[in-house]
């Protein structure tokens, strides 16, 4: 490691990004949920719409749902991750070939 460098339990800056998005995504999720549920009726007067549209604007661009990307938690790889034990391809291929993920096997026919 260098010098200043700082360790920490993230793997890169983009981890830590992604990371802060999901926190920002579960805390403003409920009230994300009712204002487009209101954004989205059309039976309501469009003024109310309005409203909600100001208010889904004002909310952390950052608390959206579709800003989070899945990342392996060893290399912080977004492409390629194996949702259920989120890990990349790459990582996920090296730990089955050595028997370090439970339940998992070559196929073998």
């Amino acid at each position: 490691p260098c010098p200043g460098q700082v360790r920490t339990y993230y793997v890169d800056w983009r981890m830590l990004r992604d990371v802060k998005r999901r926190r920002l995504a579960y805390e403003y999720a409920d009230e994300r949920l009712r204002i487009n549920a209101i954004r989205k009726n059309t039976i309501l007067p469009k003024e109310l719409q309005e409203v909600a549209d100001k208010e889904i604007a004002a909310l952390p661009r950052d608390s959206c749902p579709s800003r989070i990307h899945n990342r392996c938690v060893l290399t912080s790889r977004p492409r390629g991750v194996r949702r259920r034990w989120r890990l990349s391809r790459i990582v996920f291929r090296h730990f089955a070939d050595h028997a370090q993920v439970s339940g998992v096997q070559r196929a073998m026919w």
